[in-house]
């Protein structure tokens, strides 16, 4: 046995699969994503999988008592010592299910918070991680909090002694929460000086985006040059990355690889984030990645589109749409894609492995940022400082002259930012 093998928690996962819940995806794809989320640990050995099928939520335990016994055998069997719940867990069934069991528990957010803690790299997904698993383990505190002290990878969930003093625990929590809070105030200042000064440089900004795992780091390792972590695993991408590339017309653009997003993302990691998101809300054009060849796609294209509407990115604006991975379907099936695609505008078929479909891909880039930015000149009173502080935020002021009627600021701007600019 190797080492690694030894030092892994065996972990069980389990699916609710609510009858009353009429919006639930279906079961068996949701148990697969669950049970790959749980592998992206690298301390996780998942050793069982389960859907178990509710007519409802009990309030206390959230499974039935003829189930919750029924588990247990199976978990003493199989000398597991951790039990996933792909779904929302309250701190009160939590508590219940981990003693009836004798193991730890750990909701879907849980779950998540400890893979975007274990992959966050730069210093604003660290902070924002952090924040965020503070946020969520503060209206838990079932066990101490040992976030501070933590041993291992992760934000704590799965270790730590046993309970501390609730009060205690969260004003340590607020404590914190406060120091991070200013961290991240000047982090994200920083970043907004980058935007800035970005925003003056004529290169228009194209942003990947797509479900987790859909292959856009592939993609944009093949159009930049990059060496982003690659890896047939969710979440391997969790912070943005960012590259100047010259197109084959010539045109130079930014390209920017963001996080994946995943149905019911816990509504913690949305805020947290928002700011990292960012660079999807200044750009000029839209990229999302799909995963053509995935069974559950349709869906998955869906929950992207619900949150990107959630960072307020408008439907009207620009973006096409790349169907990943032709490869990886059977001859007749990638036919009809490639067909579909070749009849569709601004939609393109393409395998970032071998690089088919690229060159329409390339030149559709090229197309839609022949003009990304336009002069325009107009007037503010001096009541509307907010929209005229968030011009020069954004660094896109050219001119300003000043008379007793207020402003007249000249701006170079893109489509998406005249559109923001009238959303103030």
């Amino acid at each position: 046995m190797q080492e690694h093998d030894k030092l892994a928690t065996r972990a069980w996962v389990l699916h609710p699969d609510l009858k009353s819940d009429f919006t639930r995806r279906d079961a068996i794809p949701a148990l697969e994503e669950a049970v790959a989320l749980a592998a992206a640990l690298p301390d996780i050995e998942v050793v069982g999988s389960t859907s178990v099928r509710l007519p409802k939520r009990h309030a206390g335990m959230l499974f039935g008592k003829g189930k919750i016994e029924e588990l247990r055998v199976i978990f003493k069997e199989a000398e597991v010592e951790l039990v996933l719940i792909d779904g929302a867990v309250t701190p009160v069934q939590q508590r219940n299910l981990e003693k009836a069991w004798d193991v730890k528990v750990l909701d879907r957010t849980g779950l998540i918070l400890e893979i975007f803690s274990d992959r966050a790299r730069t210093s604003e997904g660290v902070l924002q991680v952090e924040m965020a698993a503070l946020s969520y383990q503060r209206t838990r505190l079932v066990r101490a909090w040992t976030h501070l002290e933590r041993q291992r990878g992760g934000m704590g969930f799965m270790g730590g002694p046993g309970e501390t003093q609730i009060e205690s625990d969260r004003r340590a929590i607020d404590d914190h929460l406060v120091r991070l809070r200013d961290k991240l105030a000047k982090v994200v200042k920083t970043r907004a000086l980058h935007r800035a000064s970005r925003a003056k440089v004529p290169y228009p900004i194209v942003a990947l985006v797509g479900y987790t795992n859909a292959g856009k780091s592939t993609l944009f390792n093949r159009l930049t040059g990059a060496d982003v972590f690659v890896k047939d695993m969710l979440f391997a991408t969790l912070d943005p990355t960012m590259r100047k590339i010259e197109l084959p017309s010539g045109d130079e653009i930014i390209m920017s690889d963001t996080v994946g997003f995943i149905s019911d993302l816990p509504t913690e990691l949305v805020a947290a984030f928002r700011a990292t998101l960012e660079e999807v809300l200044d750009a000029d054009l839209i990229v999302h990645v799909r995963d053509i060849s995935h069974a559950q796609t349709e869906e998955q294209a869906k929950n992207v589109k619900a949150i990107l509407g959630a960072l307020g990115v408008s439907e009207t604006a620009p973006m096409i749409e790349v169907w990943n991975k032709i490869d990886k379907m059977p001859e007749d099936e990638r036919a009809a894609v490639e067909a579909q695609s070749a009849r569709t505008d601004d939609l393109f078929a393409i395998s970032a492995v071998t690089g088919d479909g690229m060159d329409d891909l390339l030149g559709s880039l090229a197309e839609h940022l022949k003009d990304p930015r336009r002069a325009e000149t107009f007037t503010l009173s001096y009541a509307e400082g907010r929209k005229r502080a968030w011009l020069f935020e954004q660094g896109i002021v050219t001119e300003e002259v000043q008379d007793e009627n207020g402003y007249t600021v000249s701006v170079f701007w893109t489509i998406m930012q005249k559109e923001r600019y009238s959303r103030l």
